[in-house]
């Protein structure tokens, strides 16, 4: 009797042991950018071989649910849609009013009753669910119980694309959309004009199709390196094309859907030699005028004596403005070289007519009536740090490219800013030294850890003025980077770091608890099959892919 008492009691004492949970260290959650407050418990949902109902009744939830469904189904997981459900795991969906999480921030309850999921808004609830697919592993269906409370640190989280050098495939677009979505950025800032060539159509111009969207040939190798006398620096192939209006609405409703906000770009008075080979008599010599065949800055530019060019510029934002629901145009502003409008008859003209002492407060005049007649359209202009000199437009919100000294002049005239230094920004830049497959790229060396190690808001700032910092935003210039794979390697895993400068509160990041994260990050832009670059992975790989 004794020796079965004895055998029960160790049972039981098993059967304890058995259930009792280990507990689960908050740095087992490999989220990116970093959750604000994250609590973990000590189990996980099972879906193997189950039916997932999402439950939605909004239009927002009803959105992003059926996102959810579309994600899941990638991971082989059973989801459907519904408003109500007895009868299978649940992923419920909730908007409600919550101050403390403003319009993005989002509560992810994970526990025995299934997944809960509530934000204030459509977006709030979308980055909620990138945060749930970063928590089922990889050829896995589990979810780890967990209480997540997160929101963005900035309401302007951006990254940029220059299609003018080189283009990119509709398809492409939208997949960049979905990885700067995953990885909760919220503004795609489209660079859709260049020298090099113009890339949106506009129907009231047809030249710029017809002509502006092609260049004769491009450049071999460095533009630094080549001889524009040499035929043989040059590839001898025209290169161009254009994306549809057609295909920039469906672009804009893929990326909204996603809450994505895309701001366009349409360079003046700069870098328009495009432009120009279409339209010659908007130049200041009236030309001939070719898209650039190699790259740099060009001294031909739009001319601001002119009134057929303002005529024309007016005419093509009327159209990108109809496209582009979005609050702000962007208008360039960088890199006019003033030398034309120096000799220039009708700029000098202009010049006396509007009481303007120099040619960059000719600059400052093209820029403000250009506000001017984008504000009368209830749309803002960002323009490049230099819409700064002569005179800054009323209205106008700067991107500080050259350093950070435009954005703290910009903030201390209470402009708002977004921060874009090439210094922390500019993922053209090499990210990898220690490597001889590193491909071309424009110059500079930008690591990982730079990137991170960026803080947007300038100590010089007070309180007031800091509140100008919108936020920040990392940029791809496509000089040197022709194929969509090449822009995934300059972007990713850089484009990782700039998500958590952006979202994720400057006290909660630390460098190598990142580190730690990115190495099962990767598995996640695997899935998504991302050509990141590799020489961080932790797997003892030093080199380079260049897939």
């Amino acid at each position: 009797m004794k020796k079965l008492l004895y055998v029960a009691l160790a049972w039981l004492l098993l059967a304890a042991c058995a259930k009792e949970k280990k507990p689960v260290d908050p740095a087992d959650f490999h989220i990116i950018p970093k959750p604000a407050s994250l609590t973990p418990g000590t189990e996980v949902l099972d879906w193997d071989n189950k039916k997932i109902a999402i439950i939605a009744k909004t239009a927002d939830e009803k959105n992003v649910g059926n996102l959810l469904a579309e994600f899941l189904k990638t991971k082989n997981l059973n989801a459907t849609v519904a408003e109500f459900s007895d009868d299978a795991d649940k992923i419920a969906l909730y908007t409600a009013e919550d101050p403390a999480l403003g319009n993005e921030g989002y509560k992810l309850v994970v526990d025995e009753k299934g997944v809960s999921l509530t934000a204030a808004a459509g977006a709030g609830l979308f980055y909620g669910i990138q945060t749930l697919l970063q928590l089922i592993p990889e050829n896995g269906k589990t979810v780890p119980y967990v209480t997540i409370t997160d929101q963005p640190r900035f309401a302007y989280r951006g990254l940029h694309l220059d299609v003018s050098r080189h283009m990119f495939p509709p398809e492409f677009i939208k997949k960049y959309i979905d990885l700067l979505a995953h990885h909760k950025f919220n503004r795609f800032h489209w660079h859709l004009t260049e020298d090099q060539g113009w890339r949106i159509e506009i129907k009231k111009y047809p030249k710029l199709q017809e002509i502006a969207a092609y260049r004769k040939e491009t450049v071999i190798g460095h533009a630094r390196d080549a001889d524009p006398k040499n035929p043989k620096d040059f590839d001898g192939k025209r290169y161009g094309g254009y994306y549809t209006q057609e295909e920039v609405k469906d672009i804009i409703k893929y990326a909204a859907d996603r809450y994505v906000t895309i701001i366009p770009e349409i360079e003046m008075p700069g870098h328009a030699l495009a432009a120009l080979s279409a339209y010659p008599e908007l130049g200041c010599t009236g030309g001939p005028y070719q898209a650039a065949t190699t790259f740099g800055v060009f001294d031909d530019v739009f001319c601001a004596g002119k009134e057929e060019t303002f005529t024309f510029l007016e005419g093509v934002l009327d159209e990108v403005i109809t496209l582009f629901p979005g609050k702000y145009i962007h208008i360039g502003g960088d890199e006019c070289p003033k030398d034309k409008w120096e000799v220039c008859p009708h700029c000098k003209k202009r010049m006396k007519a509007e009481n303007r002492k120099n040619t960059h407060e000719l600059q400052s005049y093209f820029i403000q009536r250009i506000e001017k007649y984008i504000n009368s359209k209830n749309r803002q202009i960002i323009g490049w740090d230099e819409i700064l000199e002569g005179g800054l437009a009323p209205n106008a919100t700067v991107m500080s490219w050259r350093g950070e000294e435009g954005g703290i002049a910009a903030a201390k005239q209470n402009h708002d800013v977004i921060m874009t230094p090439t210094g922390w920004c500019y993922f053209d830049y090499y990210q990898d030294t220690t490597s001889e497959n590193e491909p071309l790229a424009i110059g500079g060396y930008l690591p990982v850890s730079k990137v991170y190690s960026y803080e947007p808001i300038p100590a010089v700032l007070t309180a007031d003025e800091a509140k100008h910092i919108l936020g920040v935003q990392a940029n791809l210039w496509t000089e040197y980077i022709p194929t969509p794979e090449h822009v995934e390697y300059m972007m990713y895993p850089r484009a990782c770091a700039m998500a958590e400068v952006a979202w994720t509160a400057k006290e909660n990041r630390n460098y190598e608890d990142f580190l730690t994260r990115l190495d099962t990050h990767f598995k996640h832009l695997d899935a998504w099959d991302v050509h990141y670059a590799k020489h961080l992975q932790h797997a003892g790989d030093s080199t380079v892919s260049k897939k």
